[in-house]
Protein backbone atom coordinates (compact mmCIF):
# COMPACT_ATOMS: atom_id res chain seq x y z
CA UNK A 1 0.00 0.00 0.00
CA UNK A 2 1.26 3.29 -1.38
CA UNK A 3 0.70 6.03 1.76
CA UNK A 4 0.83 9.80 0.73
CA UNK A 5 0.20 12.72 3.37
CA UNK A 6 -0.25 16.36 2.36
CA UNK A 7 0.58 19.09 4.85
CA UNK A 8 -0.10 22.47 5.09
CA UNK A 9 0.23 24.78 7.87
CA UNK A 10 -3.61 24.16 10.20
CA UNK A 11 -4.94 20.96 8.02
CA UNK A 12 -7.95 23.37 7.15
CA UNK A 13 -7.61 24.48 3.98
CA UNK A 14 -5.02 23.14 1.80
CA UNK A 15 -4.11 19.62 2.33
CA UNK A 16 -7.31 18.58 3.80
CA UNK A 17 -8.54 19.60 -0.09
CA UNK A 18 -5.10 17.72 -1.31
CA UNK A 19 -6.11 14.53 0.67
CA UNK A 20 -9.86 15.03 -1.02
CA UNK A 21 -9.38 15.69 -4.34
CA UNK A 22 -6.34 12.93 -4.18
CA UNK A 23 -9.03 10.08 -2.65
CA UNK A 24 -11.57 11.07 -5.56
CA UNK A 25 -8.57 10.61 -8.16
CA UNK A 26 -8.19 7.46 -6.92
CA UNK A 27 -11.34 6.03 -6.53
CA UNK A 28 -12.08 7.12 -9.46
CA UNK A 29 -8.84 5.41 -10.49
CA UNK A 30 -9.69 2.43 -8.96
CA UNK A 31 -6.68 2.30 -7.27
CA UNK A 32 -8.16 2.75 -3.30
CA UNK A 33 -6.97 -0.72 -2.48
CA UNK A 34 -3.25 0.42 -3.48
CA UNK A 35 -2.95 3.88 -2.54
CA UNK A 36 -4.37 5.75 0.79
CA UNK A 37 -4.16 9.25 1.37
CA UNK A 38 -4.27 11.36 4.82
CA UNK A 39 -3.66 15.04 5.44
CA UNK A 40 -1.93 17.20 8.82
CA UNK A 41 -0.58 20.64 9.97
CA UNK A 42 2.48 21.30 10.91
CA UNK A 43 0.40 23.63 13.34
CA UNK A 44 -2.10 22.28 16.42
CA UNK A 45 -4.35 25.10 16.61
CA UNK A 46 -7.28 23.55 14.26
CA UNK A 47 -6.39 19.48 15.56
CA UNK A 48 -9.97 17.87 15.88
CA UNK A 49 -11.96 20.40 13.98
CA UNK A 50 -13.20 20.26 10.13
CA UNK A 51 -12.15 21.61 7.30
CA UNK A 52 -12.32 25.24 6.41
CA UNK A 53 -15.76 26.42 5.18
CA UNK A 54 -14.45 27.34 1.66
CA UNK A 55 -12.63 24.87 1.54
CA UNK A 56 -15.63 22.87 2.24
CA UNK A 57 -17.72 24.78 -0.48
CA UNK A 58 -15.40 24.47 -2.93
CA UNK A 59 -14.77 20.05 -2.43
CA UNK A 60 -18.96 20.69 -2.99
CA UNK A 61 -18.93 22.60 -5.92
CA UNK A 62 -17.12 19.91 -7.54
CA UNK A 63 -18.52 16.80 -5.71
CA UNK A 64 -15.56 15.96 -3.66
CA UNK A 65 -16.37 14.04 -0.96
CA UNK A 66 -14.69 15.97 2.64
CA UNK A 67 -15.71 12.91 4.68
CA UNK A 68 -13.46 11.95 7.12
CA UNK A 69 -11.44 14.88 6.93
CA UNK A 70 -10.52 16.46 10.83
CA UNK A 71 -7.40 18.25 11.14
CA UNK A 72 -4.44 16.18 13.14
CA UNK A 73 -0.93 17.40 13.53
CA UNK A 74 2.32 16.49 11.58
CA UNK A 75 4.24 14.27 14.30
CA UNK A 76 7.71 12.41 13.19
CA UNK A 77 6.32 9.08 13.34
CA UNK A 78 4.43 10.19 9.91
CA UNK A 79 8.04 10.04 8.42
CA UNK A 80 8.31 6.51 8.97
CA UNK A 81 4.35 5.81 8.43
CA UNK A 82 4.08 7.92 4.68
CA UNK A 83 5.94 7.23 1.31
CA UNK A 84 5.57 10.97 0.26
CA UNK A 85 4.77 13.51 2.65
CA UNK A 86 3.73 16.32 0.26
CA UNK A 87 3.87 19.91 1.69
CA UNK A 88 2.09 22.97 0.20
CA UNK A 89 4.95 25.57 0.30
CA UNK A 90 8.66 25.79 1.09
CA UNK A 91 7.62 26.72 5.08
CA UNK A 92 5.94 23.57 5.03
CA UNK A 93 8.93 21.88 3.52
CA UNK A 94 11.15 23.50 6.29
CA UNK A 95 8.69 22.58 9.12
CA UNK A 96 8.58 18.99 7.86
CA UNK A 97 12.04 18.66 7.82
CA UNK A 98 12.87 19.73 11.13
CA UNK A 99 9.92 18.04 12.59
CA UNK A 100 11.40 14.78 10.73
CA UNK A 101 14.94 15.57 11.51
CA UNK A 102 15.43 14.37 7.68
CA UNK A 103 16.32 18.01 5.91
CA UNK A 104 17.25 16.01 2.48
CA UNK A 105 14.59 12.58 2.50
CA UNK A 106 13.91 12.41 -1.33
CA UNK A 107 10.45 11.52 -0.39
CA UNK A 108 9.59 14.77 1.29
CA UNK A 109 8.22 17.06 -1.61
CA UNK A 110 6.72 20.70 -2.30
CA UNK A 111 3.31 20.08 -4.53
CA UNK A 112 3.97 21.65 -7.50
CA UNK A 113 7.31 20.94 -8.35
CA UNK A 114 5.67 18.08 -9.44
CA UNK A 115 3.90 20.39 -12.05
CA UNK A 116 5.29 22.56 -14.55
CA UNK A 117 4.80 25.91 -12.53
CA UNK A 118 6.50 25.05 -9.28
CA UNK A 119 5.78 27.06 -6.50
CA UNK A 120 3.94 27.48 -3.25
CA UNK A 121 0.22 26.94 -3.22
CA UNK A 122 -1.05 30.10 -1.71
CA UNK A 123 -3.14 29.47 1.53
CA UNK A 124 -6.70 30.84 1.19
CA UNK A 125 -6.99 31.18 4.91
CA UNK A 126 -5.36 34.54 4.20
CA UNK A 127 -5.72 34.76 0.40
CA UNK A 128 -9.57 34.07 0.66
CA UNK A 129 -9.14 32.86 -2.52
CA UNK A 130 -10.48 28.81 -2.73
CA UNK A 131 -10.67 28.84 -6.29
CA UNK A 132 -6.88 29.58 -7.35
CA UNK A 133 -6.10 26.88 -4.73
CA UNK A 134 -8.42 24.40 -5.63
CA UNK A 135 -6.89 24.74 -9.39
CA UNK A 136 -3.44 24.56 -7.67
CA UNK A 137 -3.80 21.27 -5.62
CA UNK A 138 -6.25 19.37 -8.39
CA UNK A 139 -2.97 20.01 -10.82
CA UNK A 140 -0.21 18.81 -8.50
CA UNK A 141 -2.60 15.91 -7.16
CA UNK A 142 -3.44 14.82 -10.51
CA UNK A 143 0.54 15.32 -11.06
CA UNK A 144 1.63 13.13 -8.00
CA UNK A 145 -1.04 10.10 -9.31
CA UNK A 146 0.64 9.96 -12.49
CA UNK A 147 3.96 9.72 -10.57
CA UNK A 148 2.63 6.97 -7.92
CA UNK A 149 1.24 5.09 -11.04
CA UNK A 150 4.18 4.84 -12.44
CA UNK A 151 5.93 3.22 -9.10
CA UNK A 152 3.27 0.93 -8.78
Amino acid sequence: MMKVLFVCLGNICRSPMAEAITRELVSKEGLSDKISVDSAGTGSWHVGEPPHQGTLKKLAEYSISADGLVARQFSKKDIEDYDYIIGMDASNIRNIQEAAGYPDHPNIIRLLDLTDNPKDVPDPYYTGDFQETYDLVSEGCRRLLEKIKQEL
